[in-house]
């Protein structure tokens, strides 16, 4: 069973799964898990990897457009060196200062593999969910893809300060914060683009139709693309951006844009059915673990 399928699973068992936080009393709550194997390559710094493994929840609060307020990490090695662990610390409290939470603590526990697990908190009024997509919106993105394509590159190639850099990546809560008032939809991107659209087509019940020429591919992926196919499968599939995918009423989305603090880009339209990119279907293909 693969890891999709698995989280289908989990979905006819629990009613609250399915969106990027579970909302409870005004609340909103998620966890991940990070390994060494799949999602720290040879070069990843301690620092780099707490700011990515907080980061990495802190999407989803800002997806759900919520203010986040706190976050803790478990930390497991096999074993606990002090500068490791000092560097891991700075990571999860900066990316925290950067959004706007506090880094609360967590656990240490030893373990066979450099893992990291994570939990975020929020706050919201009016949660935005994955559901409420209406044929005639506009699916709208925040940032740039393919930054942590691009960063696997270079890690590949030894350039380990460039590929740090580009792996520790803001996450959007202030962007979700000011678009979740005007949001039919939203999630964020850590499947991919290409993923997100099929995930969001199927909570709305919907399809999509976006141009590739309008997707806002980072200029680090022009960098490392072998050709034209390697460039599309950095931006839309690779996955693991952590950036904002969401669907706005198309009369608000000058408006929702000027409130964003970062740039906000218009990919394309909600559709009846159908997820199409330059009249193209699109394959439901994205990071998996």
């Amino acid at each position: 069973m693969d890891e999709r399928a698995a989280l289908s699973l989990v979905g006819e068992h629990v009613d609250a799964a399915g969106d990027d936080c579970a909302v409870v009393d005004g609340l909103v709550v998620t966890t991940d898990m990070l390994h060494e194997t799949t999602d720290f390559p040879d070069g990843t710094t301690r620092y780099t990897a707490g700011w990515r493994a907080v980061g990495a929840s802190l999407s989803d609060v800002a997806a759900m457009g919520a203010d986040a307020t706190a976050a803790l990490a478990i930390y497991g090695a096999p074993e606990f060196r002090d500068g490791e662990i000092a560097d891991f610390l700075r990571g999860c409290t900066d990316v925290c200062e950067e959004s706007g939470a506090e880094y609360v603590g967590g656990d240490l526990d030893g373990h066979e593999e450099f893992t990291v697990s994570t939990t975020a908190l929020g706050e919201v009024g009016s949660p935005v969910y994955r559901s409420g997509a209406e044929p005639g919106d506009s699916v709208c993105v925040t940032g740039t893809f393919g930054r942590s394509g691009a960063a696997l590159r270079l890690f590949e190639a030894g350039d380990t300060e460039r590929a740090n850099d580009l792996f520790r990546f803001e996450p959007r809560v202030a962007a979700g914060r000011a678009l979740g008032g005007y949001a039919t939809a939203m999630m964020d991107s850590s499947d991919g683009l290409a993923r997100s659209l099929h995930q969001l087509a199927e909570a709305s019940d919907c399809g999509f139709d976006v141009s590739y020429d309008a997707v806002p591919i980072d200029s680090a992926v022009d960098e490392v693309a072998r050709d034209a196919d390697d460039r599309l499968e950095l931006g839309v599939h690779f996955g693991e951006d952590f950036e904002l995918v969401c669907t706005l009423p198309s009369a608000t989305v000058e408006e929702a844009k000027a409130a964003a603090p970062v740039e906000v880009t218009e990919i394309g339209a909600v559709t009846e059915s159908g997820i199409r990119m330059d009249d193209e279907p699109l394959s439901d293909r994205g990071y998996t673990h």
